[in-house]
């Protein structure tokens, strides 16, 4: 082959998927094709066998989570290649954001900084017509991820992800790549948003409070794709909004995954306080991270795990308890 296998590696939400079809559309006509949706306990490993086989890896919204996978890279890639890695998220940026491999800007999602960038730097005719049709899904999954709540859309486009899987909307989009929902598409996500309000209340009769720093949802009571829009209810609508709104999901391989909300980048300082690289894992930014925490821990061990890294944190970040006029005191 002229061209090596391109393998695309992205995350499982609208921000991946919507991603992961930009990167089909684009590259599919004239190289062999992989794609792996995935989180972030199987990126690590994606990455180094995409490599190790003399593939081409093209991860998007998503980064490794291994101090070692880094440095392999570094040893393995050559500064004149093109960059493979687009992301955004803040944990991110902050660990690696002078990669000569990767681009990463947390002003926009996943899908929007590769779209960014292929704008500027593929400037044949096939990919800017590409770029043109995406458009519209790249501002939607854009509004969705960042919170921004411009386009009503973008829920019922992240309604749409839940309930036929991330696989079903890449084919939706590899197919038809139109933002415009058909009339099934549109009937079938409002009458799931109209459900998902009757979750919501359920959930928010079980929520562990903890004053009003931490707001932990138990297994059970939200679905996947449900994080979100309910910790966005309760962080801005709320009558005594917590600092974090945290929601615990047991995972088919027995894990934990914990999704974080807040304002004020606080759930990505705690994501950084207790992210170890080994037992516990993680990624995001600073209003929107998840923790990965082993079988073995209890739902009370994690909650008291993030209260206390929230207490940490909120100590560390004190003002001062001394005034200017305290230190200038005496001295007249």
């Amino acid at each position: 082959m002229d061209k090596p296998l391109l393998h695309i590696i992205s995350h499982t939400d609208l921000d991946g998927v919507a991603a992961a079809a930009l990167a089909w559309h684009v590259h599919h006509c004239d190289r062999l094709v992989r794609i792996s949706l995935t989180g972030y306990g199987d990126v690590d490993m994606l990455i180094l066998e995409t490599l190790a086989a003399g593939q081409e890896p093209l991860v998007l919204d998503l980064f490794c989570q291994r101090e070692q996978t880094v440095d392999e890279i570094d040893k393995l890639w050559n500064d004149g290649r093109r960059p493979f890695l687009f992301d955004h998220h803040k944990s991110t940026f902050e660990r690696y954001g002078n990669r000569k491999w990767a681009v990463i800007d947390t002003n926009y999602c996943g899908a929007l900084v590769y779209w960014r960038w292929l704008r500027e730097n593929a400037k044949d005719e096939r990919t800017q017509a590409v770029l043109a049709e995406l458009e519209p899904v790249m501002k939607i999954a854009n509004d969705r991820d960042l919170w921004l709540g411009e386009m009503p859309e973008s829920r019922l486009w992240q309604a749409l992800v839940t309930m036929c899987g991330q696989w079903g909307m890449l084919a939706r989009l590899m197919d038809n790549p139109r933002a415009e929902l058909s009339p099934v598409e549109l009937a079938g996500a409002e009458e799931f948003t109209e459900r998902q309000e009757a979750r919501f209340a359920l959930a928010k009769e079980h929520i562990w409070r903890s004053g009003g720093e931490l707001a932990f949802v138990c297994d059970g009571v939200l679905e996947y794709g449900d994080v979100s829009d309910f910790c966005g209810l309760i962080l801005d609508r709320d009558d005594n909004p917590p600092e974090v709104a945290a929601v615990a999901a047991k995972r088919f391989g027995g894990d934990w995954a914990v999704s974080m909300r807040s304002r004020d980048g606080l759930a990505g300082r705690v994501l950084a306080l207790l992210k170890d690289g080994k037992k516990i894992r993680g990624g995001g930014h600073g209003d929107a991270s998840a923790l990965y925490f082993p079988r073995n821990y209890t739902q009370e061990q994690m909650r008291d795990s993030i209260l206390a890294a929230i207490r940490v944190e909120k100590e560390r970040n004190a003002a001062p308890k001394v005034t200017l006029g305290d230190l200038f005191k005496g001295l007249v």
